[in-house]
């Protein structure tokens, strides 16, 4: 392929994944984008979609829509250098280093831990069929709407707390190791590793209790739960309404007792949580954009009906501990000098970052440098025009995704009616 046939700019076509969690027909964004694509999408009411995927991963690979033959991957294998930049072709062998996302939830996914690239390779090596690549997945989520998780062990004093008002937990833990990791946390809080070590215990003890003895010990907390609150009167995200929640989704499942051990969080749009790997985490409900290095592995232990490698997520843990806001990830502003309207998401990660830019109503423009590295960009509100290296206008609506070449020059969006859109990078 000569460089005169190359272009700067492609529209894609998204694969749509349909799992349980997911929300029904037009309630789910992921449904709501997808339809917009012009490929004849119909959204079927009865069904839930749950993930959007934009990029290169064979589980979901994103499409041309002007020639749905053709990958994005088979575009990109064409001239990695002119998609990619010679530094993102050679770091991540000539392929899009991040798969970019939207999540609709309805229900709880399961609790969860992504492995780091040692882990990620062990893992893949041993049990291919489970865990089909050999890369790690650090993962960002940022709230299109209200949004809530759960991510991060909570403070140990929380923790310790929760042991003494909800007498189910102590009971299920056992009242020796309640009272061990009670006395070793509150003896030394500086003691980092020991802390940690009596927080492994404890979940450690909790993830491998015999499965009837967690059903009938959730049994009787949702059911003393129940009775002495109306349900509809508990406040949202307390941790009794997180078990009633949970109970009705997952009857008797070990993952409910995670509440009384994970933060949980709300986000509002624009709010976002970075999780590195090995740390736990379960999304609740709501939609967010996500973006993750570019792996499809998760080890499960609790809230799913899937296999469950309970082992394996007690040993790959931090157990690293701390406060729900100590979960959330402050963007900062994007090209200020240039850009008035635009957040940058930057984890501590190389794969990916991610710009929010919001133009409101109005006549109003936003000019982006140019950026050495491959994005993707998703319009989730509104409308309006895009301009990628000087060339002819296109007209942007919500659900349009778009992927731009590393290789362009300066991107322009224009907006009179409001325009909301998030942009993956990697440079």
């Amino acid at each position: 392929m000569s460089n005169a046939t190359l272009s700067d700019v492609y529209q894609l076509k998204c694969a749509v994944q349909n799992y349980d969690w997911g929300k029904l027909g037009e309630e789910s964004k992921v449904a709501q984008f997808a339809a917009k694509t012009p490929d004849g999408f119909k959204i079927d009411k009865s069904k839930a979609y749950a993930e959007l995927w934009m990029g290169t991963h064979p589980n979901g690979p994103s499409l041309l829509v002007k020639d749905q033959t053709t990958s994005l991957k088979d575009v990109i294998a064409q001239n990695p250098y002119f998609y990619l930049s010679s530094k993102i072709s050679q770091q991540y062998d000539n392929d899009l280093p991040f798969l970019f996302k939207v999540l609709s939830v309805s229900k709880a996914l399961s609790i969860q831990a992504h492995p780091d690239k040692k882990l990620g390779r062990e893992l893949f090596e041993k049990f291919p069929k489970i865990y089909k690549d050999p890369n790690h997945k650090p993962e960002m989520a940022v709230a299109i709407t209200t949004f809530e998780a759960l991510c991060g062990f909570r403070s140990l004093n929380e923790i310790a707390n929760y042991l003494d008002v909800y007498p189910e937990f102590r009971e299920i833990v056992s009242n020796e190791i309640a009272n061990r990791y009670i006395e070793t946390v509150s003896q030394l809080p500086e003691d980092i590793e020991r802390n940690k070590a009596a927080l492994k215990e404890l979940f450690a003890f909790l993830m491998t209790q015999d499965a009837n003895t967690i059903a009938n010990q959730v049994k009787r907390l949702a059911t003393r739960l129940t009775e002495e609150n109306e349900p509809s009167k508990l406040e949202s995200g307390s941790v009794s309404e997180l078990v009633v929640r949970l109970n009705q989704q997952f009857p008797g499942d070990v993952g409910i007792f995670c509440v009384f051990l994970l933060n949980y969080v709300r986000l509002e749009p624009g709010q976002a949580i970075f999780l590195g790997a090995n740390e736990p985490h379960a999304y609740l409900s709501g939609d967010c954009v996500e973006c993750m290095a570019a792996s499809d592995n998760v080890v499960r232990a609790g809230l799913t009906p899937k296999f469950k490698d309970v082992d394996v997520l007690v040993k790959m843990l931090t157990y690293r501990y701390g406060s729900a806001k100590s979960q959330i990830l402050q963007p900062e502003s994007y090209q200020p000098s240039i850009s008035k309207h635009s957040l940058l998401y930057d984890p501590p990660i190389d794969e990916f970052s991610v710009i929010l830019t919001q133009l409101p109503a109005g006549d109003n423009e936003e000019r982006f440098a140019p950026i050495n590295g491959p994005s993707i960009i998703i319009v989730t509100e509104g409308s309006g025009i895009m301009i990628v290296a000087k060339g002819p206008e296109k007209i942007i609506e919500m659900g349009n995704v778009y992927f731009i070449a590393a290789a362009s020059k300066e991107v322009v969006l224009r907006s009179n009616e409001g325009l909301v859109c998030y942009r993956a990078f990697c440079s």
